[in-house]
Order: structure tokens, then sequence, then C-alpha cells
């Protein structure tokens, strides 16, 4: 059986998922729910609505239904890059000379270059039904940004994209991609909207974070008449559309009848993370299998492995509502490190409460040996990852070694979410000796938790 499983696991588009697996009908704690930061109450649908596409609130409060039916006409748009092939890691295998076997799940077969097309064009096609102008988003490193500007290309509809400043200039051609498809793309913090022009006079010179740029669009979506606002991550809605990845992941292994013992994915807001282990934890909620699931992030900024688990708001403007969450505070300005995806001050509530009752550990990991393991995966299996990804390739890494000092032949998974090309400067500044591991001290992160809001 072991030399029949071939280097790629190519799954036929009779395949393709037909509905998305949604992980908190099977959970028994039900993550909290998301407040009014005026009242403190939960938010309803109505007040949602106001931020939200009506059929993306329905499905970000839905924790009964297990499986949301996929619109055909989204699951034709997916048959353009889906299903993406699962990878046996030989190759990597036997550079390190473990017993392991590593498998890892490639999402950067599409022009966005990552995983982020899979709820871009859900959350489009549903702005669409609804009759919508257009939509308003911030993106970090840019993925989600080009992937939402390539959506709304695909159904004509208007794209405003605020760009994280310090990403905004070292990604100068991922911003020249969302152009492409017609999006504008402004740096954030700006002085386009009150909230930019109010975090630009208490942080001069700052390089913004993921929470500033929410701040700014959903501002101009509650603004402007005929738009709403669509994030690329943290949300329920979020990782429900991703959990194609993971039923993918999942088919393709039963198809050999392998079965992982690891799964490891990358983790900022949660979206790749949540999707890829989204039909494991489902099995492992339900008592049928169990799974060591590992989230892996940056020690610049370490939701999980630091944060507290507490309501905060979502933006750095707090105009959001507010979540449960591990956070770092919605103040938190992380240091401008090169994984620009994982650079939010909190995690997807769903996932934080798996993590807080433990169905998954974490890690963080410092930014140079990412890179390290980054370059070391490109010259032995020829795709050049993105950073993001490869925080996930550097665990899978470790464990493999680990697997070769004990003698174990555990299955190894992981998540790739996506290429690296558009992120040069970042392995120019790693080649050139320019990079560094900036980890915030008790102290940095003791200030930013003082300010979480008080939330009995």
């Amino acid at each position: 059986m072991e030399q029949q499983i071939p280097y790629k696991i190519y799954l036929d588009e009779t395949e393709l998922p037909k509905a998305w697996y949604n992980m908190r009908a099977d959970m028994s704690v039900k993550p909290a729910p998301l407040l009014n930061p005026g009242t403190c109450q939960p938010l309803t649908a109505q007040e949602l609505s106001g931020i939200f596409c009506e059929e993306l609130v329905r499905q970000e409060l839905n924790e009964a239904d297990a499986w949301i039916p996929i619109p055909q006409e989204i699951r034709d748009f997916y048959k353009m890059y889906r299903p993406s092939p699962l990878v046996r890691a030989y190759c990597l295998e036997r550079q390190l000379g473990t017993p392991a076997k590593i498998y890892y799940k490639f999402e950067g077969n599409n022009t966005s270059g990552s995983h982020k097309l899979n709820s871009a064009i859900a959350q489009a096609y549903y702005a669409k039904e609804q009759g919508l102008k257009g939509v308003t988003t911030e993106t970090g490193a840019g993925q989600w940004g080009t992937a939402l500007s390539m959506a709304c290309s695909y159904f004509g509809l208007d794209c405003k994209v605020y760009m994280v400043k310090v990403s905004y200039e070292q990604k100068p051609f991922r911003r020249e991609v969302m152009r492409v498809y017609g999006a504008s793309v402004v740096p954030s913090p700006s002085d386009t909207t009150e909230v930019g022009r109010k975090i630009l006079a208490e942080h001069p010179g700052t390089g913004g974070s993921l929470g500033c740029a929410i701040s700014e669009a959903v501002e101009v979506a509650t603004a402007n008449p005929g738009y709403r606002y669509v994030l690329g991550s943290v949300l329920n809605q979020v990782l429900l559309h991703q959990s194609v990845i993971g039923l993918e992941t999942k088919a393709a292994l039963d198809k050999y009848g392998v079965k992982p013992d690891i799964i490891i994915g990358c983790a900022g807001g949660g979206s790749n993370l949540g999707g890829l282990i989204a039909p494991f934890m489902g099995e492992k909620l339900r008592g049928e299998a169990d799974y060591r699931i590992v989230a892996v992030e940056p020690a610049s900024c370490p939701s999980f492995t630091r944060g507290k688990f507490a309501y905060d708001f979502c933006d750095t403007g707090k105009i959001c509502p507010l979540a449960k969450m591990y956070t770092l505070g919605s103040g938190f300005i992380p240091s401008p490190n090169h994984a620009g995806g994982l650079r939010f001050h909190g995690m997807s509530s769903t996932l934080s409460q798996l993590y807080h009752d433990g169905y998954m550990e974490a890690v963080s990991v410092e930014q140079t040996k990412v890179f390290e393991a980054a370059e070391q995966f490109a010259r032995i299996e020829g795709i050049l990852p993105a950073p993001e990804s490869s925080h996930a390739i550097r665990v899978a890494i470790d464990e493999a070694n680990k697997c070769k000092e004990t003698g174990e032949a555990k299955t190894i998974v992981f998540g790739l979410t996506g290429t690296g090309y558009f992120d040069m400067v970042a392995y120019e500044k790693f080649h050139d000796g320019q990079m560094t591991d900036f980890v915030p001290t008790d102290a940095d992160l003791q200030a930013s938790f003082d300010t979480l809001p008080k939330v009995e």
C-alpha cells in the first residue's frame, strides 16, 4: 500500500465538496456570542446585517446545522482551481532521514496565491445575490485583498481594500494584482477615514495592523449605502467556507486508508487552520477518532500562547463587535514581521474555544527559524512557500525530526496555504542577515491587556 501512494493525490471535480462543514454544530461548548460594543449584549441578526451580507449573517450565527450546502455557482467557480492537490513530501522525508510520513495540502494553485479565494468567492456571491454595489475589506500580507478583488471582478462588484501600511510598502506587486482586478487599495492607517486619522494622531509613523485596517474598512462600509464589510479570517462564516480544504484533505487520505497522527496549520486569525482541521476536529468532537492538532503562530504576535481568553474588540478603532477570543488586546500593534497574514491581535472565537477546551495545542516560532524552514522546503520540494505557510513547515520539520530520534513513523499533515513569490523582500532580508526576531516582553503585553474591555 505504501508504494501505491503517489506524490500528488488528486480528487476529480465530481468529488468536490457539495456542502461546507460547520464545526460549531458538534461543539458541546459553543463559542461565546458576539457582543454589541455599546450595550455588551449579544448581537442580533438585524444588528449584524448592517455590517455583513444577510446570508453571511445567518451563517455566522448558525450553530445547529453541521452541513451548509454550497451554491452551484460557487462550486462552478471552485472548479477552476479545486480540488487542490494533497502532496506526499517524499523528497523532504528523504532529506530529513525521518520515518515520518509527511503530507501537505497545497492551496497556492490560483492567481491569488493562497487559500483565501475559497471564502472570497462565497462572500462576493452573497453580496451580489443581495444586490449590493460593492464591499470593503482589510488585508495584511495581501492574499485576502487579492482574492477578494478577483471575486468581486468576477461578479462585477466594487472592491475597496485597506492594506496594512507595512505590507503595502513591502509587497507592492501584490497591491498591483489587486488593482489589475479593479480594486482600490489604500495603505492603512490612512487619512481617508475618521478612525484612520485618529490612529495616526495617536501613533505617528505606525506601520499599521490588521486591527487598524478593519476599523477603516468597517467605517467606509457603514457610511456608504449599498456596501457591506467582508472579512478574510476570524469569523465563523470564513472558517465554514474554508472547510473545503479539510474536506478534500480527508477525502484524499481516505482513498489510501491514511489516518494522520498530527495536523499542523499556521494561525493568524484562523481561516486556513480552521479550514484544514474542520472534518478531523469534527471526528474528535464526536468521539470517532483522535488527532493531535497544532496551531503555529509567530513569536512576535502570540495570541494563543501568550494571549488572554477574554472579550475584546476585533479592531483597533473599537467600532466592531466584541468577540471572546485569545487576544493580545485590540491596541496591540505587532512588529512589522514579514508574515503579514499572521499579525492579527486575536484569534477566531471558534478556535479559541476549542483551544481553551483542550482539543488543540499551540506553539510560537521566531521569524528567522521560519525562513530557514521555508528555504529548506523550497530547495527540496520545489515550491517557494509564503511566510505564513512556512510557520507550519517549521513545526512539521521539527515533528519529523522528533520521529527520527524516537523511530516513530507518525503521519504528519500540514497546510501549505500559498506561495511566496510576492514576498521576496522578506527573503531578501533573510539572506542579507537583516531579519530580526522581535518578541514582545511581558510588560509590552500587559500594557495592552490593561486596555481590555471590562465584560462580565
